[in-house]
């Protein structure tokens, strides 16, 4: 695998998938500035890869993530008390943009949570396509037992992901959910051992990234803007889009293979 940037993230390209890895494995993979910095430089990174077609986002050893580190937050803190306030390299801010990233990246992500993902970690994997979480892990977003509350985009994201009700029961009440409730409500897509979580994450990922990337990458703009605009407009966007991939190699591959009975060779273009 390469380091990227301190070291924090390295990243592994296999074939068409991208393994995204948190590295700060002695802290349990907690979020400092230097590990968000890189995990964004990963990001951008593999999203320009046009071998790139879907990348598992993962934990190094035991733990996926372990949220914002504790430390650093607490002198983030007694910094902004003392008038010392942080700049746009914040940790807030850094965070806001790698989950913009993880959001806008022109390829599908699936995060593979195992054992702990709180608070910021939580909202780290809200942005991502999929979720495969550990049945033994704590996950929800806890920050108003903290002196916070979430603000990497959870307030924003979990209404549309599982309605306002259901993201007020979590916000609020600042509990972990239990993974198989968070499967019930559709808020992960699959639950399972610890062990087998980064080899399932790996897996999803492959199988994304066997079909027609600018397919992928279409239906992900539409399905992404389905919940910010009107019905109407919503079918003239998708329609535009699909009006797009009309003259695409991958469009007449696609079909010509399922006439022929063999499996299509995608090119994304």
């Amino acid at each position: 695998m390469r380091e990227v940037g301190t070291g924090h993230v390295l990243v592994d390209v296999d074939g068409h998938r991208a393994d995204v890895v948190l590295n700060r494995p002695d802290k349990r993979n907690a979020m400092n500035e230097a590990l968000l910095s890189d995990l964004k430089r990963a990001f951008e990174t593999v999203d320009a890869n046009e071998d790139v077609r879907a990348v598992a986002l993962l934990g190094e050893g035991p733990v996926f993530c372990a949220g914002m580190d504790l430390e650093m937050m607490r002198d983030r803190g007694e910094q902004a008390q003392e008038g010392e306030r942080r700049g746009d390299d914040s940790a807030g801010d850094l965070l806001g943009d790698v989950v913009e990233a993880i959001d806008t990246a022109r390829v599908p992500t699936v995060v593979g949570i195992k054992r702990a993902a709180p608070a910021g970690a939580f909202e780290l994997s809200l942005p991502a396509d999929f979720r495969v979480i550990s049945e033994d892990a704590n996950y929800g977003v806890i920050e108003v037992k903290l002196g916070t509350f979430p603000h990497g985009g959870a307030t924003q994201r979990l209404p549309r992901m599982i309605g306002l009700a259901k993201a007020k029961e979590l916000v609020l009440g600042g509990e972990f959910i239990d993974p198989a409730e968070a499967e019930r409500i559709g808020l992960v897509n699959e639950v399972c051992d610890a062990d087998a979580v980064d080899d399932r994450a790996r897996e999803l990922a492959d199988d994304l990234a066997e079909n027609a990337p600018l397919g992928m990458e279409r239906a992900r703009e539409a399905l992404n803007a389905a919940l910010e605009m009107p019905l109407d407009d919503g079918l003239a966007y998708e329609r535009t889009l699909g009006a797009q991939l009309d003259d695409t190699h991958d469009y007449t591959e696609g079909f010509t293979a399922r006439l022929e009975g063999r499996e299509p060779e995608f090119e994304g273009r």
